[in-house]
């Protein structure tokens, strides 16, 4: 195989965490990197069948950091000329409606508040104020995060590449990465379908093909593909793009307004998932058919709190299959096992509202000497120098789904 190229670092997979690594590495002046993206354009899997919903309220100061490093480049990038995320800060507001939501909406305040994140509890009337067209009554309390908010996953894509390119990252679409290149112990090389491309440093970034990467290196991590959906309304007045971002735990459903229209998806409590190791690097991921079961009952959970949802018929389903890991955590950094070979996976639904915590993070591993714990505890090595089985580690990626909103996870 000919050389077709050469960079320092390569970056497999041109989705949000792709491109959000690459423009963190840019800015902390890694430019002499090259995005490898096997679709005909960046953004083509995962990322394009994401909400786009970004919230930082969450159970550790860590994560909440993380969401609120992401907010701070959505700001960042909204403002600067050219390409834009359509970054929206509308606010979120996070109903509880029952005794025990309460009580965990005053622990996930107090670590808001530990993380310098402002929130606030308010009351059903004034969270009603704020969606009139929702009904409060069984609401006991609302959280309000008024930094919160939402964007449209293929333009926050865009934008990454194109400030990373400002600072001379490459992209290489329709490049399909057929294997590593490993020679005296270290990465040497990524192999593609335009030849080789020599590096020193592969970043896989490759979503629900994260596994079978890193397969190709002999690292078999647990990073599995969980099927999620949601759907979007036809259009309807009183659903102005100004609205809050509406979660409701209790109901496992989360909610906003898109054009006009109402968008509405939840976490199913019987996760389909499949086996990435049934997949062979660069095969096409199972397709997936609507399930008007699950998004029915969807629909009927929301009823009660937004009764004119029955009168809204379906315009689009959205469905993909992002990774969730059994520990719920994201799997960054290098491998022990061969320097030069760094993950950026397993973001269990997290990808486009945490990628620029994430590209931050990745950076945090490969440059900073000292690594905090947190970013040392995201390491691939957790599930290499101990001992897991694919049953268990499947059936624990699909609680972690199950359980996104269960109370105490």
């Amino acid at each position: 195989m000919a050389t077709s190229d050469t960079a320092s670092i390569v970056i497999v997979g041109g989705g949000a965490v792709g491109c959000g690594v690459a423009y963190s590495l840019a800015r902390a002046g890694q430019t002499d990197v090259l995005v490898v993206e096997q679709a005909t354009s960046l953004a083509a899997a995962t990322t394009a069948q994401a909400a786009g919903l970004v919230g930082q309220v969450r159970a550790s100061i860590e994560r909440t950091r993380l969401a609120m490093w992401s907010v701070e480049t959505f700001r960042t990038l909204q403002e600067s000329p050219g390409a834009q995320p359509a970054w929206r800060e509308v606010g979120s507001l996070r109903l509880a409606l029952c005794d025990r939501r309460v009580e965990e909406f005053r622990q996930l305040q107090q670590i808001a508040d530990a993380a310098g994140l402002e929130v606030e509890s308010i009351d059903p009337q004034r969270a009603g104020a704020m969606w009139p067209a929702m009904n409060m009554d069984q609401v006991r309390a609302a959280l309000w995060c008024p930094s919160d908010g939402y964007l449209q996953p293929a333009d926050l894509t865009m934008a990454y590449a194109a400030h990373a390119r400002q600072q001379g990252v490459r992209f290489h679409t329709r490049t399909a990465v057929t294997g590593i290149r490993v020679a005296r112990g270290r990465v040497s090389g990524v192999e593609t379908s335009r030849g080789l491309i020599e590096c020193q440093t592969v970043i896989n970034a490759a979503g629900a093909h994260a596994f079978q990467l890193a397969q190709q290196v002999g690292l078999e991590l647990p990073i599995i593909p969980v099927r999620h959906a949601y759907f979007v309304t036809v259009p309807a007045v009183h659903l102005d793009p100004e609205l809050p971002v509406v979660r409701i735990p209790d109901a496992t459903l989360y909610l906003r307004a898109d054009a006009g229209a109402l968008l509405c998806g939840g976490w199913e409590p019987e996760a389909r998932s499949h086996d990435p190791r049934q997949i062979a690097l660069g095969q096409p991921l199972p397709g997936i058919d609507p399930d008007w079961d699950v998004l029915g009952q969807f629909g009927q959970q929301l009823a009660p709190h937004m009764p004119a949802v029955t009168d809204l018929g379906i315009r689009s389903v959205f469905r993909g299959w992002p990774t969730f890991t059994p520990d719920g955590r994201f799997i960054i950094g290098e491998s022990s096992r061969l320097p030069g070979f760094v993950m950026a996976g397993g973001c269990n639904a997290h990808g486009v509202s945490g990628s620029a915590g994430i590209g931050r993070h990745v950076v945090e591993a490969m440059l900073e000497s000292q690594p905090s714990p947190y970013v040392v505890s995201l390491s691939p090595n957790r599930f290499l120098e101990s001992p897991w089985d694919w049953e268990t580690a499947c059936r624990e990626a699909r609680q972690q789904y199950q359980t996104y909103y269960a109370l105490e996870h």
